[in-house]
């Protein structure tokens, strides 16, 4: 709160004292006048000091005041506006770790594909170097695929790779007069339709090796997952 400097005027005495004296209502009226007009000069005299007081008050309270409240405020705007440069920094880094982050999943896919290839070509060289040594057990995959087949009474029919028939009759024709062997150029070596009636079933080595590599797939995915 603003305080005030009260003005104390001079005292009645001193200003009638101060007129000049006479007689009748002359003196009275230039006595009252002068009085008057010694009034007014002190009100004026209180009102301009009142004012120099209250504003020199003012400055001495306001500024530090305005001091704290703009040192605040200056604070405030600083904060707003680093966290503002930080976040439009932090813009392009999130965008480099978003893409190091789809670049790294591209290349664990790439990876895993390229895993389950070789697995595959391994695997379909070794099933041919060993089918080309014992054709024969291609025979075994029959009696598998037999086995999971619903019973029947009719004729079993298997086809197979010309080449393959023919040494598989060389190599083993007691068991392979178990079942009808026919041959198929269309399929490739290693693989054999085996046929009972309206049932027709695929035993082959590529369906079990591509049911091989699902897994090895599903299985690198799941370790993927737990990374």
């Amino acid at each position: 709160m603003k305080q005030f400097r009260a003005y104390h005027f001079p005292p009645l005495y001193q200003l009638t004292s101060a007129l000049p004296k006479g007689e009748g209502n002359g003196a009275g009226v230039g006595s009252a006048e002068e009085w008057q007009a010694a009034l007014s000069d002190g009100y004026r005299q209180g009102q301009r000091e009142g004012y120099e007081a209250g504003l020199d008050q003012g400055r001495s309270e306001g500024f530090p005041m305005g001091q704290s409240e703009g040192l605040q405020r200056g604070i405030e705007d600083g904060r707003a506006m680093a966290a503002e440069q930080f976040e439009q920094l932090a813009k392009p880094v999130d965008a480099m770790l978003k893409g190091l982050k789809k670049l790294k999943t591209d290349m664990r896919a790439a990876q895993r594909k390229e895993v389950v290839d070789l697995v595959g070509k391994i695997a379909r060289q070794v099933i041919r170097a060993e089918l080309a040594l014992q054709p024969v057990q291609l025979l075994a995959l029959v009696e598998e695929a037999l086995a999971v087949m619903p019973a029947s009474r009719d004729a079993v029919e298997v086809f197979l790779n010309p080449e393959e028939l023919r040494r598989v009759l060389e190599l083993d024709p007691k068991r392979a007069k178990k079942w009808t062997l026919l041959p198929d150029p269309a399929l490739e070596p290693g693989e054999c339709r085996v046929r009972s009636g309206d049932n027709e079933v695929d035993a082959g080595c590529q369906g079990r090796l591509s049911a091989v590599m699902d897994q090895v797939r599903d299985q690198l995915l799941d370790a993927e997952d737990e990374e």
